[in-house]
């Protein structure tokens, strides 16, 4: 194995938590759907060695594109456990962070649904998890990456190629859950796969972890792509950015990549901001120079990117210069705006990850009312011992309050949507006022997206605030609340009651005995709100379509 040491230390890394030798792992599958997904699933059913504990397929399209289970998942059998949450189109980092965190092994191993294994993988993968130390957080794969042997690659080829020598990507990268755990999983600002993975590589080692790069490989074809993806990747300037806020400077040397063309993209856009300037303003003479400039800065450009690519008479040669000739206009000026974007949003600092809560979300009946099945009397409220104290904590705070709760009464024809109103009227009487109200009047057969274990009324509360669902918190006394937290990605805290089952509490990666307890976990510091508990969820039945 090759080894990269921590960026820093305190010496917390001399005492870690699992064994190197415990090699129970999970994996971690984010997708949005790709054919792919089946392939990859049906090699690692097929392959050797360790089965997981557990796979988490997240699926990460968007709800009106889930109203079934991923299209792989419907037909094909697997050995394992898998369980599919829904995370409804929030980006790699919080599909990422959604599924590790319904594990309970020492070990997660993040796979792409594009990549390719090898019928060994498992074997390997055991083998590198085995050969890690007791300081080593996170174990990289190699990762391959076909070439065509019949011609130069194109652009796009030659750019997925570069994955080959990238560190710490998640196309194939393996954590320690309680590396994971100490920095509280990817952070979620990024919103796109690119630099998510090198954020948490940093964090990782700044927290004293080693990362290494193990024997075990995968393969990633290329992905066919449309004209302009090369256009459409400069986004990712918006995250270098963030890196730099967060990082500072050296963020390059510290995530160990390379640095882009962006400075040539600048004077390219510069030249042409100066000849149209020029044009406008009678300066001929200055607009023809500048002019000439963007002229050999776009030329120099596009030779560089069509130069290693296929050659005059390849069939893809002139394809290739379309594609060249219009995407190198274009790129400079993409590049510089979305740059320009990133400056707006980050600024040159950023709060560590993850930022503080700043809504708290509760559930209602049996967190806080007593649960009175279906209730539509306002007189049989009877709210729960130290909730009003709670919520007045809270607000005295700044931090915002909110209400979610499930309400199938109305969609079973047992209450109206006036009796649950009037009683949450009585319940604003009695605790004060919230800041948002959401409820689901669906059943499970109408198959919502709003419906707790589901996401949708976290997001609907979130958007209401104004708040990222990674800036909230959700208490209940169910793990369907928990759930929908962990979809979200807010913070779930669970506060048992009577009608708490013991094995939801068992699973509950944070419980709190009292609302009062549960409010301080919300409130602290992210990375230390678990109070030393690892979640333990039970393994799901085979292919079980429910989100979260």
């Amino acid at each position: 194995m090759t080894d990269a040491g921590p960026i820093s230390t305190d010496g917390s890394s001399t005492h870690r938590v699992e064994a190197a030798a415990d090699h129970r792992y999970s994996i971690v599958i984010p997708t949005i759907g790709r054919p792919s997904l089946g392939t990859l699933l049906d090699q690692l059913a097929n392959g050797t060695g360790p089965h997981p504990e557990l796979v988490v397929v997240v699926d990460d399209r968007t709800f009106d594109q889930t109203s079934t289970a991923p299209p792989a998942l419907q037909m094909i059998s697997v050995p394992w456990p898998v369980r599919v949450i829904n995370t409804g189109g929030r980006g790699p980092a919080a599909a990422r962070n959604a599924g590790w965190r319904a594990t309970c092994t020492p070990w997660v191993a993040f796979l792409d649904d594009d990549v390719e294994v090898p019928p060994d993988w498992a074997a390997r993968l055991v083998d590198d998890i085995t050969a890690a130390g007791t300081a080593v957080g996170g174990v990289q794969a190699n990762l391959r990456v076909p070439m065509p042997s019949d011609r130069p690659p194109t652009d796009w080829e030659r750019n997925t190629a570069g994955l080959q020598n990238a560190t710490w990507i998640t196309a194939d990268m393996v954590y320690r859950r309680t590396a994971l755990q100490e920095v509280s999983g990817f952070d979620e600002r990024f919103p796109r796969a690119y630099r998510e993975d090198a954020d948490l590589a940093v964090r990782v080692r700044r927290a004293g972890w080693r990362l290494t790069r193990g024997d075990r490989a995968v393969t990633h074809p290329v992905r066919p792509a449309d004209d302009w993806v090369s256009v459409r990747v400069q986004a990712g300037a918006s995250d270098d950015v963030l890196m730099r806020a967060l990082h500072g400077r050296n963020w390059r040397l510290l995530a160990e990549t390379g640095r882009g063309r962006f400075r040539w993209h600048v004077a390219t856009v510069a030249t042409a901001a100066v000849t149209l300037i020029s044009l406008a303003t009678g300066r001929r003479g200055m607009a023809a120079a500048a002019g000439a400039g963007w002229l050999a800065l776009t030329t120099d450009f596009l030779y560089r990117r069509l130069a290693p690519g296929p050659r005059p008479g390849d069939a893809d040669f002139l394809p290739e210069l379309r594609r060249m000739a219009a995407t190198s206009a274009v790129i400079p000026f993409a590049a510089v705006r979305h740059r320009l974007t990133g400056l707006h949003r980050h600024g040159r600092r950023a709060s560590a990850w993850p930022p503080p809560i700043a809504a708290v979300l509760f559930d209602r009946d049996g967190t806080l009312v007593h649960d009175e099945p279906y209730n539509g009397d306002p007189d049989k409220v009877r709210i729960v011992e130290g909730a009003k104290e709670a919520l007045d904590g809270l607000r005295r705070r700044g931090i915002a309050v909110g209400v979610i709760s499930n309400q199938s009464g109305i969609g079973r024809g047992l209450l109206s949507t006036a009796q649950v109103e009037a009683v949450n009227r009585r319940i604003e009487r009695e605790l004060g006022p919230f800041d948002v109200w959401q409820w689901c009047p669906h059943i499970t057969e109408d198959r919502c997206t709003c419906r707790k274990p589901l996401p949708g009324m976290v997001f609907a509360a979130a958007n209401v605030l104004g708040t990222p669902t990674y800036q909230c918190a959700v208490i209940g006394d169910i793990e369907a609340d928990v759930h929908a937290a962990e979809a979200a990605g807010a913070l779930g805290i669970l506060v048992p009651t009577a009608a708490t089952r013991p094995e939801e509490v068992q699973r509950a990666s944070i419980v709190a005995e009292t609302l009062a307890a549960a409010v301080t976990a919300a409130l602290a510091p992210r990375a230390s709100a678990a109070p030393g508990r690892t979640a333990k969820p039970a393994a799901p039945a085979h292919l079980s379509w429910a989100a979260a």
